[in-house]
């Protein structure tokens, strides 16, 4: 049975601007497979490829493939939904599969939107797919496809979802078939080597209300770091990686196993030849203040810090837990380790106004991180953040939700002003940083580092990438008035997010409501039993 998988081709001038990255997404999917003898199995990247529809249509025809299966998330959803169509197009015949956080969630939409997709996987995809594709081969699909947990598809005139499957609870199970990947096609610009994104752990048992990785993982697993170490080896020695960055959302949470994770890539010589990076929270650079300098010494030369934003307001209302002073701390203790801080900013919610856009950037200058990111606040459709805000919700094209195009526009801010905002952030920050700070902070590998940096932002801006600037129109403060968003406003209300699906935050909210239920359940028995009490007392007197 031929089997292929499709990268979409979809680009928003956002994290591409630091090089190609490995979709590890089908390394993970193909491992089992071919473990459970699956041995025909091709994979496209028509992302890093820049296929066109025309040019993946004929490798499709060339292929002839039984099942072809994709993946989205929020703003890639509409390119994976083509790539199934012109799936239908040339192969009528394959079974046409959808995975990912988006249609985990939005099935409903999906599948009424795009009648040429058959089924969606429905959270992680490694065992799932083994069921379903068996069922395949063996003949017994569609026939069976009600006995097979975690997917959704539509009957005659109704969309169903079977029951979610149980998460990936052995992790020692997860062990992805990095050969499906062309390792020439992926580069990390700033340090001009092969990139890998690994997983430690899954799962996040953080509940911030604009993400939706908690709620997709459901629980928090970490597998065993001699593991992933054995994964890191031979991406070296096999497909040459010299840098990888965890994929997990926070991969210190479980600090022994992360330091058993670093200590294990120093015993076998690791760090010398590959250097790393994380995303990570303010606290646990607090908690790990003494640990900082071993992590370096381990090879972690990056460190990507959820600040989120400048006022406390902001990070109450993110549900972050941390404080906007704790921040400035962290990215001294960071460069005091040598290792290179990122300050990531959320901006554009509805309270952004010229004066705030000063705020973060006046922070930023001020903590002194190694670079800084403004992100645009993207209401995923699936978070609870978006729950609170949806009526003020606009815009419906899912293809923008990228992090980049101002989906939400502030009271007080036309998108463009907005915009011109960030950008003049970022033009202040990096202007100052190249020409007082990079070229002369340090030498040999930090400096090499921080002008690979560098020159991966100048590249992006001169080809007109970073940010989306060139499809937007932007060219500077005189264009603000003048941008085009593209909006597809042909795009109605999205469906509401699926509620059948239960993480373990969900299970111990409820299982909180409940307690509390019950407390004030015998609180207002204690209070009538005493009520009841007095009035016998005085019925007695």
């Amino acid at each position: 049975m031929h089997i292929l998988f499709v990268h979409p081709n979809y680009r928003s001038g956002g994290a591409e601007i630091a090089g190609t990255w490995p979709p590890a997404w089908v390394a993970y999917l193909t491992g089992p497979l071919k473990r459970a003898g699956f041995d025909d199995i091709h994979f496209i990247d028509a992302m890093t490829e820049g296929f066109s529809d025309d040019e993946l249509a004929r490798r499709m025809d060339e292929l002839q493939p039984d099942i072809v299966g994709t993946t989205a998330i929020t703003p890639s959803i509409y390119a994976a939904e083509r790539v199934l169509e012109i799936a239908a197009l040339t192969n009528p015949s394959a079974v046409r599969v959808l995975g990912g956080v988006h249609a985990t969630f939005m099935y409903k939409q999906v599948l009424t939107e795009a009648p040429h997709i058959d089924v969606i996987v429905r959270g992680e995809g490694e065992n799932i797919a083994v069921e379903l594709f068996s069922a395949i081969q063996e003949g017994r699909w569609p026939r069976d496809r009600a006995q097979i947990k975690g997917l959704a598809y539509r009957e005659v005139d109704k969309i169903i979802a079977t029951p979610a499957a149980e998460t990936v609870k052995d992790m020692s199970t997860l062990k992805p078939d990095w050969d499906v990947l062309d390792w020439n096609l992926y580069t990390y610009l700033p340090l001009n080597t092969r990139v890998a994104i690994p997983n430690l752990a899954r799962g996040c048992p953080f509940t911030c209300s604009f993400c939706s990785q908690w709620k997709f993982w459901r629980d928090y697993r970490i597998r065993d770091p001699k593991d992933v170490v054995d994964e890191i080896e031979d991406l070296h020695q096999n497909h040459g990686v010299g840098f990888f960055i965890l994929a997990d959302e926070e991969p210190t949470i479980n600090r022994k196993k992360f330091i058993e994770f670093c200590q294990e890539l120093i015993d076998r010589g690791l760090p010398d030849k590959v250097k790393w990076g994380i995303n990570t929270r303010v606290t646990d650079i607090y908690r790990d203040r003494e640990l900082l300098s071993f992590y370096r010494e381990a090879g972690l030369v990056h460190v990507s810090l959820g600040t989120e934003a400048a006022a406390q307001m902001k990070l109450d209302r993110f549900n972050k837990e941390t404080k906007v002073e704790e921040n400035k701390q962290a990215i001294k203790l960071l460069r005091d380790a040598d290792i290179f801080v990122e300050a990531q900013f959320i901006v554009g919610l509805d309270n952004e106004t010229e004066k705030t856009l000063e705020e973060t950037y006046r922070m930023a200058w001020d903590w002194q991180p190694d670079l800084a990111n403004w992100a645009m606040y993207t209401p995923w459709p699936f978070t609870p953040l978006f729950e609170e805000i949806k009526d003020q919700v606009e815009i419906h094209d899912f293809s923008k939700y990228n992090f980049v195009t101002p989906i939400m526009k502030p009271a007080a801010m036309e998108r463009g002003e907005l915009l011109d905002g960030v950008m003049k952030n970022y033009r202040r920050f990096y202007m100052q940083k190249a020409l007082f700070h990079y070229p002369w902070r340090g030498t040999g590998f930090r400096r090499r580092y921080l002008l690979g940096c560098l020159y991966a932002f100048l590249r992006a801006g001169f080809k007109r990438t970073f940010y989306d600037l060139g499809k937007a129109g932007y060219w500077g403060p005189q264009t603000k008035k003048q941008l085009d968003w593209h909006f597809d406003e042909s795009r109605k209300v999205a469906a509401d997010a699926a509620t059948d699906w239960q993480t373990n935050a969900d299970r111990a909210a409820q299982a909180k409501a409940r307690r509390e239920a019950v407390r004030k359940q015998m609180k207002e028995r204690g209070v009538r039993r005493t009520n009841e009490r007095q009035r016998d007392r005085i019925d007695a007197d």
